[in-house]
């Protein structure tokens, strides 16, 4: 099943919502999030935010090797509404997350359910409920980064969607999904605009092209 997401406003973001960690895994504004929800607590989540306002917020441990129920979080991540879930006959839920507004958190009450709430701000980020503007995309330049990198990862991509696609989306989609450490996926969130993360983007494809080449060479490179 699936829902509009519609234009929302400040007023539209609730104050508190449940928070999914998950390390190496960012949401950003207009992004798609697939996930495939298992554990009970995060079904549980799922099923009280069907219920109510649909948001959740995902957001990063700052130590992904670190283990228990509550680890500590990185202060900012970004609330999504899930736009489209399915049950499955083994009792999963499977949802698209369609990221809304970006968020610093304030302060994690007490628990009171199975998973973890926060009580969160919007206001440093309120841009990100704007129409997305263009940005300065230089495809000649990005294409071919792209490509070389893709190759070094073992990565798979329909390059004529990647030519056509708009560059804010582009830039959206491939942040996500591109296998930077957890620390640079948490550097793209908090980029202030898209122009910055353009930026940032582009270094680290130069970056893990030139980590792919020391590692084929099986030697340090300087």
């Amino acid at each position: 099943m699936s829902e509009p997401t519609g234009q929302m406003t400040m007023d539209d973001l609730p104050g508190r919502i449940p928070v999914f960690p998950l390390a190496g895994c960012i949401l950003l504004p207009r992004g798609r999030l697939p996930l495939n929800i298992f554990e009970p607590r995060y079904l549980a989540m799922c099923h009280d935010t069907l219920a109510s306002h649909r948001m959740i917020g995902m957001v990063q441990p700052t130590n992904p090797e670190a283990g228990g129920a509550r680890p500590e979080l990185y202060r900012v991540g970004c609330a999504g509404r899930i736009t489209s879930f399915t049950e499955t006959d083994d009792e999963r839920y499977l949802i698209t997350l369609t990221g809304v507004c970006r968020f610093s958190i304030r302060d994690e009450p007490p628990a009171s359910k199975s998973y973890r709430l926060a009580e969160v701000d919007y206001d440093a980020y309120a841009a990100d409920l704007e129409p997305p503007r263009c940005c300065a995309l230089d495809r000649a330049t990005l294409v071919p980064t792209l490509k070389t990198y893709f190759e070094i990862h073992g990565l798979t991509a329909d390059w004529g969607a990647v030519e056509k696609c708009p560059g804010p989306t582009l830039v959206t989609s491939l942040s996500m999904i591109c296998p930077f450490a957890p620390s640079e996926k948490q550097a793209l969130l908090e980029s202030r605009n898209m122009d910055e993360r353009v930026d940032l983007f582009l270094a680290l494809l130069d970056m893990g092209i030139h980590e792919g080449a020391c590692d084929d060479h099986k030697g340090p490179c300087h």
